[in-house]
């Protein structure tokens, strides 16, 4: 309690009055926010509000960091609505090579991302253009690419052919998937070829990098779009800054391996933010019908 004798020597008192916060005999009762009303920003490492960073399409308020979306979430964002139907869900073995624990590791990326792999494909009309779109998942498995995941782009890219339709690829991934081997890395260049065939043909391919985007994927059909794009702050890169520093023996660049920093470099075409990739693909869409 403050008193006259506090005003005459107000070090004192703070000294005491701290000293009975940590021993608790001055308890001080603070506002509580329930945990799910509010979201921290891995960026910027301030709290907004969860509704806020939900209508801005899980985008920071505070800094504009892009928060990772499972892709059923940006097929809802990006797809017009009602109009997507998944294709190839067939799975099919995995485990050729019984690598120890990589069962148990799929049950786990199963339970966390409520997919069946890395990728979902199917058939929609984006601004009313019929399209071939390919998701990935960065809750499975980091959107780790292996069999299946190659062979269900590969099939996207030929029917996209055969239906003679634009595909636009959203990419996330940490690469190919080291328990299934020389079968994940021949995904490289099964999925190369099936761009090249869609090429071939004369048809549009979009490719859409997002946060994280690595290894295989990016030495194969992430790099190979008519037109590549990303959002802002995506690492892009084939090894990781880290590994490249201990390689190299050299501190690099701020921001390398950043969107923004590959775009400088003349290896991408576009940063776009969220709330404008729908309207970038739409008009990509438009121009190459």
């Amino acid at each position: 309690m403050l008193n006259k004798d506090s005003f005459k020597n107000p070090e004192l008192w703070l000294e005491k009055h701290n000293k009975n916060k940590l021993v608790g005999e001055r308890p001080e009762t603070l506002p509580s926010i329930p945990e799910e009303l509010w979201r921290s920003c891995p960026a910027c490492r301030k709290p907004s509000l969860a509704d806020a960073v939900t209508d801005l399409l899980e985008v920071c308020p505070q800094c504009g960091h892009h928060f990772n979306l499972s892709a059923r979430k940006r097929i809802d964002i990006t797809a017009d609505e009602g109009s997507f139907i998944e294709l190839f869900t067939v799975v099919g073995e995995r485990d050729v090579l019984k690598f120890p624990g990589y069962k148990d590791k799929l049950e786990s990326a199963k339970a966390a991302s409520g997919e069946e792999e890395s990728v979902i494909c199917g058939k929609c009309t984006i601004g009313g253009y019929e399209t071939v779109l390919c998701v990935m998942e960065p809750a499975f498995m980091m959107g780790s690419m292996g069999r299946v995941t190659g062979e269900r782009i590969t099939m996207a890219f030929e029917m996209a052919v055969s239906s003679e339709l634009p595909v636009v690829v959203f990419c996330a991934s940490g690469g190919a998937r080291m328990q299934e081997g020389m079968f994940s890395l021949m995904q490289m260049a099964k999925t190369s070829g099936a761009v090249k065939f869609h090429s071939l043909a004369g048809l549009f391919y979009l490719s859409v990098i997002t946060n994280p985007t690595t290894g295989g994927v990016t030495a194969s059909f992430a790099m190979e779009g008519d037109v590549i794009i990303a959002e802002p702050g995506a690492l892009i890169g084939f090894a990781g800054p880290r590994v490249i520093e201990q390689t190299i023996r050299q501190k690099l660049p701020e921001g390398f391996q950043s969107a923004e920093f590959v775009l400088s470099k003349g290896f991408l075409d576009a940063v776009v933010q969220r709330k404008r990739l729908k309207t970038f693909i739409t008009s990509m869409l438009k121009a190459h019908s």
